[in-house]
């Protein structure tokens, strides 16, 4: 059996299985049972998240925001869609045919054959080979939390539990919306079955002259809301350079920072994937995970339109946000992580 090895475990996270399972259970225990106005976590029918997928050293306390708010009591298959950092891709992309299963330090995950090969019948995805599998990350990050959390979930009277749940492992390229918005519509069955769990994984705001990206709102107040994204509303702000020797304390960069993540937070909160389109056309957030995030909204908004989501159905709320550091000079950079669920 042909299995994706688990390439970036001993260094993006530890591979040794006993002390990862310790590890993610002491981040899942650390989640509250109840956040703000929900009132009870992990919340029935929670069937998509958005998680991050940076080193578990930076982004898994965040990540098990996301994974303690899902229900798994009816899933049957988990689809995990990421973004390609390392592959120039204009569509998506599916693991190659020939592999099984996807590796972790906890054991093997099963791929979901019948389902990937109902998927490539469409002729509408790539594949990806093993080299090009294993150097990417945004898949791979997550692998250890959906095992782990489908071990502790089995009735198996086995030790330890093996996990029942296959995966459809999809890898996103640049997309345009048009293409997300296609996709979202192929993918919108799958969506819409309630055995069905979608993880999409993101980094958000990736700051600093290291990432191209010094985007920086100065007619804030530290004190200021985020922003809300509406038809009107348009986000100005300025590209800071390391010529700036003074640096900005009204706001200080990491509130711009906030300000700019929760403006897309927002947006996407509303269920509009022309909302959260805007705010990253204006703010230019480096939202690595942007286009799985998208497929996934456009897909929801063929459910929507068609009446299968009820009012609030299928909305994204966030539950846990995070930033690496606390940028205050034009040198310094972060990374944010945020965690999202949506009930269906």
């Amino acid at each position: 059996m042909t299995t994706r090895e688990a390439s970036h475990a001993g260094s993006w996270y530890t591979d040794d299985g006993p002390t990862l399972s310790a590890q993610l259970q002491s981040w899942l225990d650390a989640v509250p049972t109840s956040i703000n106005d929900i009132p009870s976590i992990p919340q029935p029918r929670a069937r998509i998240i958005i998680a991050p997928h940076a080193g578990y050293s930076y982004s898994g306390p965040a990540a098990a925001y996301a994974y303690k708010c899902l229900d798994l009591s009816r899933c049957k298959r988990i689809f995990l869609l990421g973004p390609s950092h390392h592959l120039y891709l204009p569509t998506l992309a599916l693991p190659s045919p020939s592999l099984q299963s996807y590796s972790t330090p906890l054991g093997a995950l099963p791929l979901d054959i019948p389902t990937l090969n109902t998927l490539r019948s469409t002729n509408q995805f790539d594949t990806l080979d093993l080299d090009d599998d294993e150097a990417e990350h945004s898949l791979e990050m997550h692998l250890p939390y959906i095992h782990h959390l489908l071990s502790h979930s089995s009735s198996s009277s086995q030790t330890p539990p093996p996990p029942p749940t296959p995966l459809v492992p999809i890898l996103i390229g640049s997309t345009n919306p048009s293409t997300e918005r296609k996709y979202g519509a192929l993918l919108s069955p799958y969506l819409a079955d309630e055995t069905n769990i979608f993880i999409s994984s993101s980094d958000f705001c990736h700051w600093g002259l290291r990432f191209n990206y010094t985007f920086y709102i100065p007619s804030l107040s530290p004190s200021s809301s985020p922003l809300l994204p509406t038809n009107t509303t348009t986000i100005h702000g300025i590209s800071l350079t390391k010529s700036q020797k003074t640096p900005p304390k009204n706001p200080y960069i990491y509130e711009s920072i906030a300000h700019i993540d929760h403006a897309c937070m927002n947006a996407i909160s509303t269920g509009s994937h022309e909302a959260f389109l805007k705010v990253l056309r204006e703010t230019g957030n480096t939202v690595c995970g942007r286009h799985p995030i998208g497929v996934v909204m456009a897909g929801l908004e063929v459910l929507r339109g068609r009446n299968e989501l009820g009012e609030e159905g299928g909305k994204f709320r966030f539950v846990r946000y995070e930033r690496s550091s606390d940028a205050k000079n034009v040198g310094d950079s972060s990374v944010s992580y945020a965690s999202a669920f949506a009930v269906m």
